[in-house]
């Protein structure tokens, strides 16, 4: 979809190319994006231009001096994200991806494809968390990565909220066209997206892969230094991945012994600055924690979830996400008043057992040896031994005082915020 005027960026445009034509790192933005596609074997690529088109057209030609196949579906009147769709009745008889002219990106489109046929998807939407969701079109999904509905960023939100954005690429069946039947202005999440939701046939693929919109010049600055850094290509989940495991009560947030309302949850300070080092860094950032009050019989999951997800709501409105959040609910103890016996079991993802550390490498593709966990109890230092990780304790929470196990940390900080600051001078 690459027929965007870009008015937030007429500085930097002049009004003289469409904004997918804008230049970064010497090359215009929809160059990357075909660079991705080619990467993964996608060659037959559709433009939908309008504004400017010529500066398109002219450039990129029938695609061939770019190893791709290109056609082109001008629009005289623009016709929204999905008016254009009408024209592919004829030419698309299999899944295709639709991606927005005016986001830099660098995903393993093989793995969302997987995703997407495993789950007999008939839309799938990119979703990732961003530093941004205040001003974000914000995914909602059940525990099977289902979409329940899209949030978008022009309501009021009053609740806590998950930080899953929809980030501008879609894998979309052909079952979808017949929802376009003439080529008027449509909008793909109201007019489309949103009419299937009731199908449950419609899933947010979750990835922590690097994909920015560039609605802003700040954002454009941004990307471009992403892309110098390295940072772009080295998020692709094709790639290992290095991570900062992060424990919470007592590390993330300030310790209150046991957890099982929101409104016990406050952050610790220098938080929200340690998480954006992370984000700006080339690790992952994932909260790996032990939550026994569901077991205990103090709260619900239902209740954890709402915890984390004031968490993400708190840290998103401060410019700053977690790549995701693990907990184990379980309790091995028998004997507690109010008890809830289907979590009292042994599991394998009780710290400092490796289960969660396990499944995010499984998940993320994330190499153990080159990654960190920071906690503040010997429990989170005895896991990250067993994992084969590098340890930070920190002197909040506990400080190290539980303990439960005879172990030593390869550094010990002051907060969270000095630790991360440790762990990325080292790297």
């Amino acid at each position: 979809m690459a027929g965007g005027k870009g008015t937030r960026v007429l500085a930097l445009t002049n009004d003289e190319i469409p904004k997918p034509m804008l230049s970064i790192c010497g090359k215009p933005i929809l160059e990357h994006q075909i660079d991705v596609l080619k990467k993964h074997g996608i060659t037959d690529i559709t433009l939908v231009v309008g504004h400017r088109s010529s500066a398109i057209s002219n450039y990129f030609l029938d695609g061939a001096g770019f190893g791709v196949s290109i056609e082109y579906i001008e629009e005289e009147l623009p016709l929204g994200t999905a008016g254009a769709l009408y024209y592919l009745r004829n030419r698309v008889h299999d899944d295709f991806f639709l991606v927005y002219g005016d986001i830099i990106y660098d995903i393993d489109m093989t793995k969302m494809l997987e995703f997407h046929r495993q789950k007999h998807s008939v839309v799938t939407l990119f979703v990732h968390p961003n530093s941004h969701p205040y001003d974000s079109d914000l995914v909602v999904l059940d525990s099977n990565d289902r979409v329940v509905r899209l949030d978008s960023k022009t309501n009021t939100r009053n609740y806590y909220f998950d930080n899953y954005v929809n980030a501008g690429i879609f894998l979309l069946s052909p079952d979808v066209l017949p929802y376009v039947s003439e080529p008027t202005s449509t909008d793909l999440e109201r007019d489309v997206i949103t009419r299937l939701i009731h199908s449950s046939k419609v899933f947010g693929y979750r990835s922590p892969e690097y994909v920015r919109d560039l609605g802003t010049p700040e954002r454009i600055r941004d990307a471009e230094s992403d892309i110098m850094t390295g940072i772009v290509t080295s998020r692709n989940l094709s790639l290992p991945q290095k991570c900062i495991f992060v424990d919470r009560d007592g590390t993330l947030n300030q310790y209150r012994d046991f957890i099982y309302h929101e409104s016990q949850f406050q952050l610790e300070e220098g938080t929200l600055d340690a998480v954006r080092a992370i984000n700006q860094s080339k690790y992952l950032c994932i909260v790996v924690t032990n939550q026994p009050v569901v077991a205990r019989g103090l709260c619900t999951v239902d209740d954890v979830d709402q915890i984390h997800r004031k968490m993400k709501t708190l840290l998103g409105n401060q410019g700053a996400y977690l790549d995701d959040v693990l907990y184990c609910p379980h309790h091995p103890d028998l004997g507690y008043p109010e008890e809830n016996r289907v979590y009292k079991i042994d599991c394998k993802c009780r710290k400092p057992k490796t289960g969660m550390l396990q499944l995010a490498a499984q998940m993320y593709n994330i190499d153990l040896s080159q990654s960190w966990i920071i906690g503040d109890t010997t429990v989170d230092i005895q896991t990250g031994i067993a994992a084969g990780m590098k340890t930070v304790l920190v002197q909040t929470g506990q400080r190290g005082m539980d303990g439960k196990y005879d172990v030593k940390p390869d550094i010990t900080s002051r907060n969270l915020f000095e630790a991360v600051q440790t762990i990325i001078q080292l790297s």
